[in-house]
């Protein structure tokens, strides 16, 4: 596959994209009391979407898992649902790092809802809380929620 080939391939995998954005985790060290917030707007009420959550970690992340509540905000302003994922960073028998690392940094995609579909078209928050018995959580670098349409 030619560079060109393989560009154009990777453009069009994301076409399906309405919304990404990651934010960092000041010093590697997640605190209970932060819940990063992620604002994204939709449009089409006929789509279906998919939302995932993205997690950068270092290798120094000592558990195998990770507990995150994700809870989802309408554009009125009421909350529409709340879910715990339990996200495995690492093999939990051979300890391996899972995800896409290079050197000792591993970004992972969980998918946290699937085939939504908003009633509303506007401006809707996803708010994201680890919810693991370490505070603060060390090694994670930082968070993310993306948003694509399903496919048909």
């Amino acid at each position: 596959m030619s560079l060109l080939s393989l560009g154009l391939f990777l453009a069009s995998c994301d076409a399906n994209r309405v919304f990404e954005e990651n934010q960092d985790i000041e010093n590697n060290q997640w605190p209970v009391a932060l819940a990063p917030k992620f604002e994204f707007e939709i449009s089409d009420t006929t789509q279906q979407y998919n939302v995932f959550l993205n997690v950068r970690n270092a290798i120094q992340y000592p558990f195998y898992n990770l507990y995150l509540r994700h809870y989802l905000i309408g554009p009125d302003g009421k909350q529409i649902n709340s879910m715990l994922h339990e996200m495995y960073l690492m093999d939990p028998k051979t300890g391996e790092p899972k995800g896409n690392g290079t050197g000792d940094i591993f970004d992972h995609r969980f998918r946290a809802l699937k085939n939504v579909r908003f009633s509303k078209s506007g401006k809707y928050q996803i708010k994201l809380n680890q919810y693991m018995r370490q505070d603060p959580l060390p090694g994670i670098m930082s968070v993310g929620v993306r948003v694509e349409q399903a496919a048909p």
